[in-house]
């Protein structure tokens, strides 16, 4: 259905104990652990939403399958993604050959983000779609050059 929107996302993990500690550092909500089935799910938006829920699932070593997603925020709330993660011992990581110093561009959607790792190894991002319009062929770059980009007009 065209109207659709993504309800729930599920990641693996080693320690489900591990993992919940983590995600309440992010300022998830903890909705419900499910001990027998050695799974947790949190509200992502607060409880009062209930727009998107995130299930994480232990399993072994050996089954553990890394994945990704994505937090959604204002541009504004991008911005402070960095002290926000500092504050709780997070780090940003590096992706696509840039930096963390400011968020990378992915000009074909286009968005702003930053990623970082859960304690798993997921790979999970802040991100927030911008207003301008796609540029394809601008390929990722960080902030700063696609502002400048947008100033010549070549984004």
């Amino acid at each position: 259905m065209k109207n659709a929107r993504l309800y729930e996302t599920h990641v693996q993990s080693t320690n489900l104990e591990r993992s919940i500690a983590f995600y309440k550092k992010l300022d998830l909500e903890l909705a419900c652990v499910l001990n027998d089935r050695r799974a947790a799910f949190f509200w992502v938006g607060g409880p009062t939403i209930k727009e998107f829920m995130l299930g994480v699932w232990e399993v072994t070593e050996e089954n553990f399958r890394k994945s990704h997603f994505a937090f959604h925020v204002s541009f504004e709330e991008l911005l402070q993604v960095p002290d926000f993660l500092k504050k709780r011992e997070i780090s940003l990581i590096p992706s696509f050959g840039l930096d963390t110093t400011e968020p990378v561009v992915h000009g074909w959607m286009p968005s702003a983000c930053y990623y970082f790792l859960d304690p798993d190894g997921n790979t999970l991002e802040y991100i927030s779609v911008l207003e301008d319009q796609p540029k394809q062929d601008a390929g990722v770059v960080h902030l700063s050059t696609r502002n400048k980009l947008i100033k010549k007009d070549a984004f």
